[in-house]
C-alpha cells in the first residue's frame, strides 16, 4: 500500500482550513498521538490536526482523498484493538474539540451528541433528567461516545439493556470523498432503504468520520443491588451463568473475574479490602436493577436458590453506595492491573453464554499446549470473556512464535463453539489476520467492496480490519 508524504503546500493547505493552532507536527505531540491503550504498539502520524466543524474535515478528508494521504480518526484513545493507529503514517485527525452535547429530549427520550463527549460524561447528564443511557465500558470515565460507536462498545449493562448499537438512532458522517452526509432518521423504526446507521456503527472510522449522534434513550432504572459470589471452581462459576437465566432471571450485570483476575485487581487499586479465600478460584459480580425494591429482593433471593446447585463461598452483598463503587472500580480495574504486571495480549472472545465453561476449559488447555499463562474476565452474562494472555517469564522467541498459534486456536475455538473474534473491542489491526477463521472468502469479499465503495482510493484509516 503506497501513501503520498505529506508536502509544505498539504501542511499549509490543513493550517488554512483549521488555523494554525490546531495543526501539530512536533515530536512530542506525534508521539503523544502514536498509541492507544493496544499493548505496546506505536506509530508516528506525520500530522495530528484537530477540527471543530464538520465542514472542516470534510475539506481535510477531500484534500487526503486527492493527494493520496492516509488519514485515521482518533477518539480518546483508549481503544485495545489498535483502531486509531496511524500505521501509514500521514494525518491524525483528533475529535477532541467535537465535545458538545447537542441537545437532551426530554419529549422523545433522545439526545444529538458530538463524538468527543466522554461516555461517563453523557450518562450523568442524561441521568439528571431521569434518563439512561446504559452503554458502559471500562473505560467510561475516559472513552468517547464517537469512538464507542465505531467499535460497537458494550460494558456490563450489555447483558440486559444492549451495547452501544442499539441505542444509534442516526449519525452525521463525513465520507471519505468529503460528502457530509445522515445516515438514517430520528425514528425508532426505519424500513426505508439499507441501513447505513448500522453500517457505520462498528465500522472502526474505516468508512466515514462520525461528527454527531442520535441516541435513543430509557428512562433511569432507580434501584439496583449487587453481590459478589465466590465460587470453589471457575468452570462452575461459568456454568452457573446460564443457568441463572433460565431460572427467569435477567441481572443488569453479571461479571466473571476468574482468581488471578480479582487478585491481581486487589493489589492494584488502593482502598479496597475483600478477603478471598484459599479455595476459591473465580467470582461473579452480579447486578440487578429496576423500580420496585421488593421484586428486586425477590430476583437475588431466586439467583440465590439457582447457586445452590454450585459449590459457592459466602455471598458478598453490597450495602453501600460506597461498597457498591468500590467493587465496581475493583471489576474496571482488571485490565489496567495485568497491564501494570506483566507485557500482555488481551482476545475479546465471545460464544453464546451456555457455552462460557466449554471456552474457559478450551482456553486453559491451550495455554498448557504453547506455555502461556492467561488471566480469564469479562461479561458472562453475554458470553464475552476478555483473555489476558501473559508474557511472564517466556522467552522472546516463546512470546513471538507460539502465542499467534495459541490466539488462532483460541479463536477457531470460539467460532467452534458459534461464537466470533470480537464481543466489543473491534477488530482494528491486531486482530485482522484471524478474520479468515470468522467468515468464507465470499464474505470476506462483500465486505471488502463495501469499503471500496465508501472509500475507493482507500485514505480513511487504512490498514485495518481487513489483511
Amino acid at each position: 500500500m503506497k501513501f503520498n508524504t505529506i508536502t509544505p503546500a498539504i501542511l499549509n493547505s490543513l493550517k488554512e482550513i483549521v488555523g494554525d493552532r490546531y495543526v501539530f507536527s512536533d515530536q512530542d505531540t506525534l508521539k503523544n498521538y502514536a498509541h492507544d491503550e493496544t499493548e505496546d504498539l506505536s506509530y508516528l502520524p506525520a500530522v495530528v490536526v484537530k477540527p471543530r466543524k464538520a465542514e472542516e474535515i470534510a475539506a481535510i478528508l477531500k484534500i487526503c482523498n486527492k493527494e493520496n494521504i492516509p488519514l485515521t480518526p482518533r477518539g480518546a484513545g483508549t481503544g485495545l484493538s489498535g483502531g486509531a493507529l496511524p500505521i501509514h503514517g500521514g494525518v491524525l485527525l483528533s475529535m477532541e474539540r467535537f465535545n458538545k452535547i447537542v441537545e437532551i429530549d426530554e419529549r422523545n427520550l433522545q439526545a444529538t451528541v458530538e463524538p468527543g463527549v466522554i461516555n461517563q460524561v453523557f450518562q450523568e447528564a442524561v441521568a439528571e433528567k431521569g434518563l439512561f443511557y446504559p452503554p458502559d465500558p471500562a473505560s467510561k470515565g475516559s472513552c468517547f461516545l464517537g469512538g464507542n460507536v465505531a467499535e460497537r462498545a458494550g460494558g456490563p449493562k450489555a447483558v440486559k439493556y444492549g451495547t452501544t448499537r442499539d441505542y444509534v438512532l442516526n449519525l452525521e458522517v463525513v465520507l471519505p470523498t468529503g460528502e457530509i452526509i445522515w445516515t438514517g432518521a430520528n425514528v425508532l423504526k426505519n424500513s426505508t432503504g439499507y441501513n447505513l446507521t448500522q453500517l457505520i456503527t462498528g465500522s472502526e472510522g474505516t468508512l466515514g468520520v462520525i461528527t454527531k449522534i442520535v441516541f435513543r434513550l430509557i428512562p433511569l432504572p432507580k434501584h439496583n443491588l449487587l453481590m459478589l459470589v465466590p465460587f470453589f471452581s471457575a468452570i462452575e462459576a461459568c456454568a452457573s451463568v446460564s443457568a441463572i437465566f433460565r431460572a427467569g432471571i435477567t441481572p443488569s450485570a453479571m461479571e466473571f473475574m476468574e482468581r488471578d483476575a480479582i487478585d491481581w485487581a486487589l493489589k492494584y487499586v488502593e482502598g479496597i479490602s475483600i478477603h478471598v479465600a484459599d479455595e476459591v478460584q473465580a467470582h461473579l459480580l452480579i447486578e440487578v436493577d429496576g423500580n420496585d425494591m421488593e421484586v428486586l429482593m425477590k430476583e437475588c433471593e431466586r439467583i440465590t436458590e439457582v447457586l445452590q446447585n454450585y459449590k459457592t463461598g459466602e455471598v458478598l452483598f453490597a450495602e453501600t453506595s460506597e461498597q457498591k463503587n468500590a467493587l465496581w472500580k475493583m471489576r474496571r480495574s482488571v485490565a489496567e492491573s495485568v497491564k501494570s504486571r506483566s507485557i500482555y495480549k488481551e482476545e475479546d472472545t465471545v460464544v453464546p453464554r451456555a457455552e462460557l465453561p466449554a471456552l474457559l476449559a478450551g482456553v486453559k488447555e491451550i495455554g498448557k499446549k504453547y506455555g502461556f499463562k492467561s488471566i480469564c474476565y469479562g461479561h458472562a452474562g453475554d458470553g464475552n470473556l476478555h483473555v489476558n494472555i501473559v508474557k511472564g517469564d517466556m522467552s522472546e522467541d516463546e512470546w513471538n512464535n507460539n502465542i499467534t498459534k495459541g490466539i488462532r486456536e483460541i479463536f477457531q475455538l470460539c467460532v467452534k463453539l458459534g461464537g466470533t473474534l470480537s464481543g466489543e473491542h473491534g477488530i482494528g489491526l491486531v486482530q485482522k489476520e484471524y478474520m479468515d477463521i470468522a467468515f468464507p472468502e465470499i464474505t470476506r469479499t462483500l465486505q471488502k467492496n463495501i469499503k471500496s465503495v465508501f472509500d475507493p482510493n482507500n485514505i480513511l484509516n487504512p490498514g485495518k480490519i481487513w489483511p
